[in-house]
């Protein structure tokens, strides 16, 4: 099929669609595979806004703009094996000679010299057409919907029961802000952690996508209806989720009123950004998108104002018995910023309830059947399953998985796998597709929220115990890793989760498809990825990091 006649059938703006089965469209399945993925992000089962090319996260884009995306289709089309494509911020610049077991595609997204890394800047050079924000997996060309973050938000909860209510968060209210591509995934972890979740989001739209997915189980635009049905259900230990038109501070404001303590409270609105995620409190979408077109300098005051009204509010609800922690949004910075000078009165997740499961390589492993067919997924979960019998949380997790997630998009799936288990899995997989039992190749990534791969001190890197939150050697060290060690393509982003200046990040998928050639790649890979992890931590002093060095013999 020609480029013209591909870009018709898959990729008519805005309406994206993977090709799926085992015909290649491509010249292998190294560059079929990134194809299907950056199609697969702008499908609109995954994808919040395929018609401006951003799949989650306010403003987090595939692809700088129309004209970039149908040069993307087309030299994946027709790129070599000893080829790899360059892409800077979203738009495709460039082939550089490389070979077989090298990257097939290098991303660079959103990166500035610190003394410019600002949103200001950055918008200028987007005004421009000169760069785009690629958050984390948006750019990366590896998002797999709601199901992407949904088990680190069951981690997470499931980390606050075992530290804070004995194990089970039944009987639990969990409440929180934000229920777009990142915060949608709350409700259904919180119900399946057992807790009962409510959730506002200023946007009907997202809580509709929720409803339509089985994230979430209710919606309203009632205060007195959410508050009597969250109740009802609390008082009644049922695992129910129900979503709120609202602003999250305004909701806040009336549980306070009403004396409504939740038992958790978080927040995942787009706070990462305050002039194209944030809307301000007491702004109605439509004249939000106004002020943000006219006059950004005053959105952006009108947000940080609000951030600090909404902190101020998480703050009493704290000071009355809440566990409150920040969702990895950068809400408390730009909280700070708006002149609520207690904000960091309160920790992130990441800190209270994750670090340890980095210090063991753990993260977000994720998976997608580049077939289309849910059957290769059902497939690979049986697999794990049977590959890790100990692992009684992961079977746990992979049997609610299949059993409550609708696959968005091409099927995928995810589940937290640490040092040894990642490799593991990865020659799993690729066993499985030399032998035909499932039906095409399987493309292997993650978030860039992992264990080893980011530098981020107001999120996976807050309060590090020697103070190296802000040292960004380690993803960039992680980004050569895994270069070196054969990912089919890698990536290098900044400023994904909580907006620019704040992070870097890097990202890696390897192709699973069979041969000599993707195991050689992914013993590489897959050891490389989560090592760094353990050397992260281990370098910085986490005991348990320096025990997993020594069990899989990373020690210098």
């Amino acid at each position: 099929m020609d480029t013209k006649s591909f870009i018709k059938k898959f990729a008519t703006h805005p309406n994206y669609k993977s090709p799926t089965g085992n015909i290649l469209h491509a010249k292998s399945w190294q560059t079929e595979a990134p194809l299907r993925m950056f199609l697969n992000n702008l499908d609109n089962e995954v994808a919040e806004d395929p018609s401006n090319l951003v799949v989650y996260g306010g403003s987090g884009q595939a692809a700088r703009n129309r004209d970039s995306v149908e040069k993307i289709i087309d030299v994946l089309l027709n790129l070599e094996d000893d080829e790899s494509l360059l892409i800077q911020s979203g738009k495709p610049v460039g082939k550089v000679r490389t070979h077989s077991q090298a990257p097939r595609v290098l991303i660079a997204n959103s990166n500035l010299v610190p003394e410019w890394a600002n949103w200001e800047h950055f918008e200028k050079l987007k005004e421009d057409g000169l760069m785009m924000y690629g958050q984390m997996t948006a750019g990366s060309w590896i998002y797999i919907g709601t199901q992407g973050i949904l088990q680190g938000t069951y981690e997470t909860f499931a980390a606050c029961a075992n530290k804070h209510f004995g194990g089970s968060l039944k009987g639990k209210l969990l409440v929180s802000g934000g229920l777009g591509g990142m915060g949608g995934a709350q409700p259904l972890a919180a119900t399946m952690a057992g807790a009962t979740f409510l959730g506002a989001d200023i946007d009907p739209e997202r809580i509709e996508k929720r409803l339509k997915t089985g994230y979430i189980d209710k919606m309203t635009d009632s205060y007195e209806e959410a508050r009597d049905w969250v109740l009802q259900a609390k008082d009644r230990g049922m695992n129910v989720s129900v979503g709120l038109v609202s602003d999250i501070g305004d909701l806040l404001e009336k549980l306070l009123e009403d004396d409504i303590i939740p038992e958790i409270l978080t927040d995942q609105t787009s706070a990462h950004d305050p002039v194209f995620g944030y809307v301000p409190n007491g702004m109605s979408l439509s004249d939000a998108y106004c002020l943000r077109k006219n006059d950004q300098a005053e959105y952006k005051k009108l947000s940080l104002t609000s951030m600090a009204r909404h902190v101020s509010l998480m703050l009493e609800m704290k000071s009355r018995g809440s566990i409150t922690f920040d969702y990895g949004n950068n809400l408390r910075e730009f909280a700070r910023q708006g002149g609520e000078v207690d904000a960091f009165s309160f920790n992130g997740f990441v800190p209270d309830y994750i670090r340890p499961l980095f210090c063991e390589g753990k993260g977000p492993f994720r998976w997608a059947a580049l077939s289309g067919d849910p059957e290769d997924i059902y497939t690979t979960d049986r697999a794990l399953i049977e590959a890790f019998p100990d692992n009684k949380d992961m079977i746990s997790w992979l049997k609610q998985a299949k059993e409550k997630i609708q696959f968005q998009g091409l099927p995928c799936r995810i589940c937290w796998l640490g040092m040894g288990e990642r490799e593991k899995a990865g020659i799993i997989f690729n066993d499985l597709v030399k032998q035909g039992k499932v039906s095409a190749p399987i493309a292997i990534g993650r978030d860039h929220l992992d264990c080893g791969s980011v530098a981020s001190p107001n999120r996976e890197t807050e309060g590090m115990i020697d103070g190296s939150d802000a040292v960004s050697d380690w993803p960039l060290l992680n980004l050569m890793s895994n270069t070196a060690g054969g990912a089919t393509w890698v990536s290098f982003h900044h400023g994904g989760g909580v907006g620019m200046g704040y992070s870097q990040h890097a990202g890696m998928v390897v192709l699973v498809d069979g041969t000599e050639r993707a195991e050689k790649c992914i013993k590489r890979v897959l050891h490389n990825d989560p090592a760094m992890g353990v050397f992260r931590h281990s370098d910085a002093g986490y005991d348990i990091a320096k025990e997993h060095s020594k069990k899989f013999n990373l020690d210098i």
